[in-house]
């Protein structure tokens, strides 16, 4: 398959820049693959659609405020993105700014007393950095950090507001499903965020999970599914567009992931009692295809995955996939296409169009059966 295969038209109207006042009352294009037959419904009805006794998978990753906005001694205004801390308490981030940076050179943060001190340049703008003084990322992120949008979600970049920070996510008493209060940066703080968001780690969400809510889980249980979590780690590389005309030659970048014991076994009894695997969210799907052996078999464990899925091919273990509308010429897009076939996929594209979806991350939803 060439990368030109992964196109489509989207008229720009149609990319969410606002999730919904609920993130249950999203809108559902439920897709059969195999006859391609589609309906619309709403998400709230998502439990009553899948097949009797789907176990669902979902990720527990939790975003990072992961965005800073840093300042060169001359004054110049970067940009930059936290992308992962080393084991030497170094971190890769991805900087855009102002005339070409320097090794050695150290950028103050906003809203701190703390700079980034620039250590090596890597590859297409990311730097091995050292925060000054040091610490523990995700407390030095809380305190100076932002939500890492998308790019093709527009906020007007006013002055600091104040804002509550983000905090970590826990396991708990989950939001109500409510947009929440407060300026906008605090609304996409919390909303750029599932409700079983756990394991912090991601700079983007798996949007997939953003659309439920406790409602939506308590007619799960009540319809007898059950769901487990696992983990994957969403970098940057999710927004990256494939730039080379074949995908065999597209390096897919790394994400961590992490399959825990308990999960494996839910799956594989699952799976021996002829019960569907519902995968919520293309990475979702990475991990699961990831510790999948050729019969099916998960194995618990953990580490860094570059499975890239595109057709043709064979999957091993998920046998529904719930999913946000992808990017054209984006490996998400690709694993879709797998999935469903391209045809497919972009008829029923084309049908979201015409019926005024909403599209990428705050966008609504397709249950690909």
């Amino acid at each position: 398959m060439r990368t030109t295969d992964l196109q489509y038209e989207l008229p720009p109207e149609r990319i969410a820049q606002q999730p919904v006042p609920r993130r249950d009352a999203s809108r559902l294009l439920v897709l059969d693959r195999r006859t391609g037959r589609r309906h619309h419904e709403s998400f709230r009805r998502m439990p009553a659609l899948l097949p009797a006794g789907s176990l669902l998978v979902m990720n527990d990753t939790g975003v990072l405020p992961a965005r800073l906005r840093m300042r060169r001694r001359t004054g110049g205004r970067v940009e930059g993105l936290f992308l992962r801390e080393a084991a030497s308490g170094s971190w890769e981030i991805m900087l855009t700014g102002s005339g070409r940076l320097k090794v050695g050179e150290e950028l103050a943060i906003d809203g701190s007393m703390r700079t980034v001190r620039l250590r090596e340049r890597l590859a297409a703008g990311t730097w091995r950095a050292e925060p000054v003084p040091g610490g523990d990322a995700f407390g030095i992120l809380t305190e100076c950090g932002r939500t890492p949008l998308p790019p093709y979600i527009k906020r007007d970049e006013g002055p600091e507001t104040g804002r509550p920070r983000p905090g970590r996510p826990e396991q708990g008493s989950p939001p109500s499903g409510l947009m929440p209060e407060g300026d906008q940066e605090a609304r996409d703080a919390a909303w750029y965020q599932t409700i079983y968001a756990r394991q912090p780690g991601a700079v983007a969400a798996p949007t997939a999970g953003l659309h439920f809510t406790p409602a939506v889980f308590d007619d799960l249980r009540r319809a007898g599914m059950g769901w487990v979590f696992v983990t994957l780690h969403v970098g940057v590389g999710t927004f990256a567009p494939i730039r080379c005309d074949e995908l065999s030659d597209h390096e897919m970048h790394a994400e961590w992931y992490d399959c825990p014991a308990p999960a494996a076994s839910a799956i594989n009894i699952a799976r021996s009692q002829g019960r569907p695997i519902v995968a919520v969210g293309t990475t979702s799907v990475r991990v699961l295809e990831t510790c999948a052996d050729e019969t099916g078999h998960v194995t618990a464990g953990n580490g860094w995955t570059r499975l890239f899925i595109y057709p043709p091919y064979r999957f091993r273990i998920v046998d529904a996939m719930l999913t946000n509308f992808h990017l054209p010429a984006s490996t998400l897009l690709a694993m879709v296409f797998a999935f469903a076939g391209r045809e497919t996929i972009l008829a029923a594209y084309e049908d979201a169009v015409r019926n005024d979806y909403r599209f990428y991350s705050y966008g609504d939803a397709m249950l690909i059966v």
